[in-house]
């Protein structure tokens, strides 16, 4: 909340003539002392007391592109703009790469807030940057409601800086006409892979049937490190443990590389797809949905491409309440012809999702606060769940029957979100993910064996510098 004082300067009005008699000028002391206390009273307090009133002006969201279903955060924006026309909101979206969204950011909070940005829509793993280096302001919200780990990202030293926006959590998409009892463990995968693919014969991957067991997101940027985090945490290792403390050299982390590298070198069957080095989330989908795999780990919003309601468009919204978001049109049918169920990764997934917080150098803070406890209402989150596929941050909306009825995964997802881990909290986040990228594709080229000085360059990069 922002207190920051203001000096409350002498009001050009008052003048005294020259010469006055002694008992007018104590009348007038009288007054000119009653004048400054309704002064004190109708100005100073609500300037130094901040009442929480929002202030008039548009306020302005910088945020990634809008990877959901049917544009529903703009949606939302709508219908705040509808009930708030005094503070119209409008989104300005930076560029599709998330480093280059950060880098954006940064740029306008170093700026002075020259770029008239009022709210940041950050990366979970950027809070603890902007918080440290000043760009956001403390948050003082009610945050009952949300569940504990996407709400756990917006804190830091002990702090509130955000509200949850989205979350997310990988799920394990496998093709449920060839597998039966989906696998809890990544060796559980691997035979079962082999076992179907191998009763295939000759392996085509044409999409009549699979050819590999396997894709994920391996491509040098934020999916790497999330997809080999979760496999050295599902190998029982870790690469930055709880105190803080570099353990990527552990034989259990080791194991987690060695599993990648394996799964993605020439075999028959082919466990993990070679291409995959090059896929991020999109591509990924791509090749699940023409049937080239039997598995895919993939974020939820993945499945409203997979499978796009067919009530979608003329479903209603989760209330009949004023300023519902306009119905959807209909959308075209992009279903695969393939059958598929969902279900958790064989391992802990790495927690994902957005945070929305007030820019350090909005002049609207209280309006830009508002706006945000809008946007992460439980209608909201309802919303953005049901019609747009974001994962929603409250809990509430997972324990809704219609949707738990209409989105048969939702308690499966609920389920990842709980058991999802952070990824390591630190300031200097974008150099520990890029020096981690950069040894895990050491390692893969390498049959899954770490570099000797793996341990000295995260340990640099944690501090925020390269080794």
């Amino acid at each position: 909340m922002d207190t920051t004082r203001k000096p409350f300067g002498r009001p050009g009005w008052l003048t005294w003539p020259k010469r006055r008699p002694r008992a007018e000028l104590v009348a007038l002391g009288v007054v000119a002392g009653v004048v400054a206390t309704l002064l004190v009273n109708a100005f100073v307090v609500p300037w130094f007391g901040d009442d929480g009133a929002a202030e008039d002006g548009e306020l302005v969201i910088l945020s990634g592109r809008d990877d959901g279903y049917g544009n529903q955060r703009q949606a939302l924006v709508d219908q705040w703009n509808a009930l708030h026309p005094r503070n119209p909101a409008r989104i300005e979206e930076l560029a599709a790469v998330a480093d280059a969204q950060r880098s954006e950011m940064v740029a306008r909070a170093q700026g002075g807030g020259r770029g008239d940005a009022d709210i940041y829509n950050l990366d979970v793993t950027w809070t603890a940057e902007f918080a440290s280096q000043g760009y956001i302001r403390e948050l003082g919200a009610d945050t009952t409601g949300f569940l504990p780990a996407p709400l756990a990202t917006c804190r830091y030293d002990g702090k509130l800086w955000a509200l949850p926006f989205n979350t997310d959590a990988g799920l394990l998409y496998y093709r449920d006409d060839y597998v039966g009892t989906p696998p809890t463990s990544w060796p559980q995968l691997v035979a079962t892979a082999q076992s179907v693919l191998t009763g295939f014969g000759a392996l085509s991957g044409d999409g009549s049937r699979p050819g590999a067991g396997y894709a994920g997101q391996l491509a040098d940027y934020e999916g790497l490190t999330v997809n080999a985090l979760e496999a050295i945490w599902g190998a029982g290792g870790d690469v930055v443990d709880g105190d803080g403390t570099v353990v990527i050299d552990s034989k259990e982390a080791q194991d987690g590389l060695t599993r990648l590298a394996s799964g993605l070198s020439r075999s028959l069957p082919q466990v993990i797809l070679p291409e995959s080095a090059t896929f991020d989330e999109q591509a990924a989908t791509q090749a699940f949905a023409e049937g080239k795999v039997l598995f895919m780990r993939n974020w939820p919003v993945a499945h409203r491409t997979l499978d796009p309601p067919a009530n979608l468009a003329a479903a209603p919204g989760p209330s009949s309440s004023p300023g519902a978001a306009p119905t959807a049109p209909p959308a075209p049918d992009t279903r695969p012809a393939l059958a598929f169920g969902v279900t958790r990764l064989p391992g802990p997934s790495a927690l994902g999702g957005q945070n929305l917080a007030v820019s350090a150098h909005s002049r609207r803070p209280n309006a830009a606060r508002q706006l945000i406890e809008f946007l992460t209402s439980e209608r909201s989150q309802q919303i953005l769940f049901e019609r747009g596929g974001f994962a929603a941050t409250r809990e509430i909306v997972y324990r809704d029957a219609q949707v738990v009825r209409r989105y048969r995964y939702a308690p499966t997802l609920l389920e990842a979100i709980r058991s999802a881990r952070t990824r390591p909290v630190t300031p200097h986040y974008a150099q520990f993910s890029e020096t981690f990228r950069a040894i895990v594709r050491e390692a893969l080229a390498d049959g899954g064996r770490l570099p000797a000085d793996a341990k000295p360059r995260l340990e640099a990069a944690l501090k925020g510098y390269k080794r």
